[in-house]
């Protein structure tokens, strides 16, 4: 597992804000030096947490082995916003992605977790306590292709 530094966590958030940001650019925004953040950079691809052109992180390498895909269904009892929904989870810092999708659940999550045991912390700790929620449906990542390109 690697442990990212404040410093690491800034430079990988510009990063994927703008991922053709150059060491001088994200030196002048972090105010710290060319060359450190040059060789973070470089630590940084070297440990695989950062991969190719593309702002790819590997989560694994950060210490989180679990991906859990849940079908989130708002109550229909009190009526919550979807604003207030949104903003109460896109808070949670497990939670990678956020869909509002049409269909059997009203949003679809990704969220990540060191393991089962982590992922139950955050899912009754954090997901359960969310404003306006309903039924919950887990489904645990067990591998993933991906197919990069336009479907042809």
């Amino acid at each position: 597992m690697i442990v990212l530094d404040e410093l690491d966590r800034s430079i990988v958030e510009l990063l994927i804000q703008q991922q053709n940001l150059t060491p001088s650019e994200i030196s002048r925004s972090l105010k710290v030096s060319q060359s450190k953040v040059w060789r973070r950079i470089k630590s940084l691809k070297d440990s695989g947490v950062l991969n190719g052109k593309q702002v790819l992180i590997d989560i694994e390498k950060l210490g989180f082995g679990v991906t859990v895909f849940l079908g989130v269904k708002l109550a229909t009892k009190g009526r919550v916003s979807l604003i207030d929904f949104e903003k109460a989870v896109t808070s949670i810092p497990e939670v990678q992605l956020v869909q509002h999708v049409l269909g059997l659940y009203d949003y679809r999550l990704r969220v990540v977790a060191k393991d089962i045991s982590d992922f139950e912390r955050v899912l009754r700790r954090r997901i359960m306590t969310l404003p306006g929620i309903g039924d919950v449906e887990a489904n645990v990542l067990l591998s993933e292709e991906r197919r990069l390109g336009p479907i042809c």
